[in-house]
């Protein structure tokens, strides 16, 4: 190797280094995303736990999931030009009375739906994808509550490597 390509590449990891991916694209975009969101949408519907909840899901219902979450990893704003953001979200989990247990079921099926769509397993990825995980289902449940009033006009949640998304309080 001459010593141009080896400054070439040795440049070419500094900047990598310097500028990591967005967890969208780590993640391999939208169709990982499309992979797993529909992987994980067939599991829930085979859940004694879940599927009650998704009953009414209509045939979109894991594109949109998908798009929200490539939102969200810093990938494009699909979800907000299709379906109009957090708000719509947010709408979609009022006085649903979500449980910690159909909490943790959902991001259990939801991680090992991460496996069977392929989206990458190393620990980076998985700590800061377990995190939104965590940090999103259980503000889920504490909206989904009766009388629960989120503010519907919060930004777009935007999640990369090593993000805090709390404390809140319910």
């Amino acid at each position: 190797m001459s010593d141009a390509v080896r400054q070439d590449s040795l440049e070419t990891l500094s900047d990598a280094a310097s500028s990591p991916p967005s967890l969208y694209d780590w993640a391999g975009g939208l169709p990982a995303l499309e992979r797993l969101t529909t992987v994980f949408y067939d599991r829930v519907l085979a859940d004694a736990l879940l599927a009650p909840v998704f009953a009414q899901m209509g045939p979109e219902h894991p594109k949109y999931v998908a798009r929200f979450l490539a939102e969200v990893f810093r990938g494009p704003a699909l979800y907000t030009a299709e379906r109009g953001g957090h708000a719509t979200m947010l709408s979609h989990h009022l006085a649903r009375r979500l449980t910690q247990e159909q909490r943790a079921r959902w991001v259990q099926l939801l991680l090992a739906s991460a496996d069977a769509a392929g989206l990458p397993d190393d620990p980076e990825f998985r700590s800061a994808f377990v995190a939104y995980l965590e940090w999103g289902s259980r503000l889920a449940v504490l909206n989904s509550q009766e009388g629960a009033a989120p503010q519907l006009e919060q930004p777009m949640p935007s999640w990369g490597w090593g993000e805090v998304g709390g404390p809140y309080r319910g």
